[in-house]
This record gives C-alpha cells, structure tokens and sequence, in this order.
C-alpha cells in the first residue's frame, strides 16, 4: 500500500534517494556504464600524435597539411535512454517483510535511475497494471528521478489484474529508438512471451522478478484463507499441515522457474529480487555477469 501521510512519503522519497546515491557512487556507477554502452563513438577533436597512440588513428590529411602527425580523437556517444515498466497491479501491494513488492521495485527504479543520470541517460516509466496506467517520457536530472521514485510510491492504480504484453506493446507504439529496458513485475500473468520476443529484438529487455518469501513458502499458522489479489480468488489452506505447505511451496517452486525457463528461452536477462534479500547483490552479480559474457 502507498505510504499513508504526505510526511511519509517524504520521508520514504528522500530514503531511497540518499541510499540510492551512496550505492550508485561506491559501486554501481562505473558497472552501469560498462555494461549499457552509448550509441557509438562521435569526433570529438585532432590533436599531435603522441608515442602509445593507434596508428590507424592518424588523420592523414592533418598530418600532410602540418608536416607533423595529429591523431584524430573520438569520445562515446553516451546519451541514451532507459526505460522503467513497472506492474502496479494488486499483488505488488503485498509485503510479509518491512516492504512491498511496489516499494522494492521503486528502490530499484532508484538505483538504476541515478546510475543513468551519472551517466547522463535519460531515464523514463511506464506503469502498468491490466492497462497503461502512467507515462512519464525520458528526461535527466536528480528532481525527474525523485519525481519517478515519488510516482511509484504513492502511485494507486486502478485496474487489479497484470497485462505484460499491454505494457509491452504501449512501449513499441512510444518508443521507436533502441533503449535499454526494465520489465519490473512479479510476473503474475500468462500469454506475454511472443510480445516479450518482438520487444526483446528492438530495445536491451532486462527482466526484474519480485517475490515475496510467503509466496513461495507458508508459515505453520494453522487454518488461513489466502486471497489472490489480482482476481480475488480465495481457498482455505491448513497451514498446520506439513503436506500442505509442501503442496504449495512445489507449485511455487515450479511456477518460478517456468518463468525464469521462459525468460532464458527469449534470451532475456533476468534479475531474480526477493523482498527479503539484499538486491544490491543481485544487481551487481547481473552487471558483473553481463561485463563478463560481453567481453568474450
């Protein structure tokens, strides 16, 4: 549920923007750059020729003019955008730790969207639910990040149910130009994988999957009555019943990896995130990972 006052909110905005900065300065800041290259290289300037410079450097016509060799000198092209797809359906208001899905996916949105604008990438969201809920395009700046983390937080969608393939499509229609994308979401939908494929050929589609620990595991609390929040489907379960409790974790279980399977047979990068664990961990570990996988 988004914070109850206006203080909270606040005070919950400026938490993720002072932990987000010191993250971003000490350790994710260079990884981001490394991984989500700019657009290319642009000229930058000619300069002499100094010994250690790449001889196929040289710009022959400088040279013959001067009677002395100059090198020309090109920089990266950085700016680019990044884009956030965040499911606000209902199931990302549930939260058996200190925070939600929604509010971990906001810290997220944190993190990722300072090391843009460090890098000085435009950074933009989609929030979603079973319809386009909020367009916010790519701009840069501290006060557009905040402004983004701000939305997320205290964002109350209306629709319930989750439609990947909406969000999906709403970003080809607004976006044509390549882009690096977060896919935020618990993943609590079916039918999205050919518009996962068709997005995954025109922009860099990053998967980010929340979970909550009691959506794979059940405490032994005696008799309890779990409630889908999506369709509001609800069952009785014995959680006193060690069967029970193995049942669902089995079919937790199962339903997680058939979407961390599918999203591997897309060719789609995932970010495995727990409510419960440290993501700063599982975010370092994926840019790590991916630096690795493109420098062979």
């Amino acid at each position: 549920m988004p914070p109850q006052s206006q203080s909270d909110l606040l005070k919950k905005v400026r938490q993720i923007d002072i932990v987000s900065r010191k993250v971003v300065d000490e350790l994710l800041g260079g990884e981001y750059k490394s991984v989500f290259k700019g657009r290319g290289m642009e000229f930058d300037e000619v300069r002499e020729y100094m010994p250690g410079d790449e001889v196929r450097t040289i710009d022959w016509n400088v040279t013959a003019r001067t009677g002395k060799p100059f090198v020309k000198r090109f920089i990266e092209e950085r700016e680019q955008a990044l884009f956030f797809l965040v499911d606000m359906s209902a199931s990302g208001a549930f939260g058996s730790t200190e925070k939600t899905k929604n509010e971990t996916a906001a810290e997220l949105c944190g993190l990722l969207a300072f090391s843009a604008i460090k890098n000085n990438d435009k950074v933009g969201l989609i929030i979603f639910t079973d319809e386009i809920e909020l367009f916010i395009p790519p701009d840069k700046g501290q006060l557009h990040v905040l402004h983004i983390i701000r939305e997320i937080l205290s964002f109350e969608p209306k629709g319930r149910d989750t439609c990947i393939s909406c969000a999906l499509h709403y970003l080809g229609r607004m976006v044509k130009k390549k882009c690096v994308t977060f896919l935020i979401s618990d993943f609590q939908d079916s039918e999205y994988d050919k518009q996962l494929k068709l997005a995954a050929i025109h922009y860099d589609l990053i998967a980010i999957t929340i979970t909550d620990p009691r959506e794979m595991e059940l405490p032994n609390a005696g008799l309890v009555e779990l409630a889908d929040a999506e369709t509001g489907e609800q069952i009785l379960v014995d959680t006193a019943s060690a069967a029970a409790r193995k049942k669902f974790n089995i079919a937790a279980k199962a339903r997680h990896l058939e979407i961390r399977d599918s999203l591997a047979r897309l060719n789609i990068d995932q970010i495995d995130v727990r409510t419960d664990r440290d993501y700063i961990r599982d975010l370092i570990r994926f840019f790590q990972t991916r630096d690795r996988r493109q420098t062979l």
